[in-house]
């Protein structure tokens, strides 16, 4: 099956972000907007959540065909505090199971009115392919496709790099672990170096290392210690277990020994270094767990500003889609 590109489908003939599939062709500006109203909706942890109601009577609908916790209850929360009614569907037992084509359940939720559906699935394209085929009401949110991509956990790592290091442009970033199979790395990447980060380092086995035409003009490294000499951000990814045999690694501990985060590794990093992981975790295996609860972890407020970015992301398309209907 041929799909569309992502970056064809996401606007509206206005030019206006109607879908959020990829951040591939989005500029500095449209993202440096997207980070400016997810910080206005950022609390601090114990205070209220910041709610108002930009999607008022409007309906949200998760379709997660892969297991999430995080991203799939964020953007429920982000739905809920912005006014909007939310459906959960349990895509393990859905009507897909039974044979129905995912095009056919969207056409059902479409008649039942829900506006916006965000979407996870193992099968590249798929998103873009639904954005195609949707009515001009509806918009598709990729919360995590294949390999490819995961749009708005690379805007939550960009609003927390932002709020701890101001600015991007003479920050080394150094991301750690299954490069090739990371759609985390991706979209980071995609983000950071649109905001025009100073450098944007990958370190992986050389199994788990992108091929050259991926991750363009991003330093490789097959070595961490070198990877992380003057890093002022490391990003540790999950590195499943059953990769490990591609990778020709033989187990957890000739893993974690060469490219481990460990706190005596960050003694090589900039003094104010910033550790950041998508989660889930591998405690002593990508990550130590005194790296992932110490000083330099900003892991948790990645988790909170998760919830400020699809706020954010859910307000502009929702937005944008009532003005192309206003003016038409």
């Amino acid at each position: 099956m041929t799909y569309p590109l992502s970056h064809e489908v996401q606007r509206d003939p206005d030019g206006r972000l109607r879908h959020l599939i990829t951040l591939e062709d989005l500029s500095r500006a449209e993202l440096t907007a997207l980070l400016d109203l997810a910080q206005f909706y950022v609390r601090v942890p114990g205070d209220l959540p910041a709610r108002d109601q930009s999607l008022a009577g409007r309906t949200v609908a998760n379709l997660f065909f892969e297991p999430s916790t995080r991203t799939r209850v964020s953007f429920e929360l982000a739905a809920r505090r912005l006014g909007a009614e939310t459906v959960n569907l349990d895509m393990q037992s859905s009507s897909r199971m039974k044979g129905e084509t995912v095009l056919d359940t969207i056409y059902t939720l479409e008649a039942m009115h829900v506006d916006v559906l965000v979407m996870r699935d193992a099968q590249p394209g798929l998103p873009a392919s639904v954005a195609a085929a949707v009515e001009p009401f509806v918009s598709i949110l990729n919360a995590g496709e294949a390999h490819l991509s995961h749009p708005t956990q690379g805007l939550l790592d960009a609003l927390t790099i932002r709020q701890h290091k101001r600015h991007f442009e003479n920050l080394k970033v150094v991301v750690v672990g299954d490069i090739e199979h990371s759609r985390v790395a991706r979209s980071a990447w995609q983000a950071l170096t649109t905001l025009g980060v100073g450098e944007f380092a990958i370190a992986a086995p050389a199994d788990l290392m992108p091929t050259a035409g991926d991750f363009a003009r991003a330093t490789r490294y097959d070595r961490l210690d070198r990877a992380l000499a003057g890093a002022d951000v490391v990003m540790a990814l999950r590195v499943q277990r059953e990769r490990m045999q591609e990778a020709q690694i033989p187990d957890e501990a000739t893993y974690s020994r060469e490219f481990g985060i460990t706190a005596d590794r960050l003694a090589g990093a900039r003094a104010d270094v910033i550790v950041m992981h998508p989660g889930p975790m591998n405690r002593g295996f990508e990550i130590a767990a005194e790296v992932a609860d110490g000083p330099r972890s900003v892991i948790r407020q990645q988790v909170t500003n998760g919830v400020a970015v699809r706020m954010a992301v859910l307000a502009t398309v929702v937005r944008n889609v009532q003005a192309r209907r206003h003016f038409q």
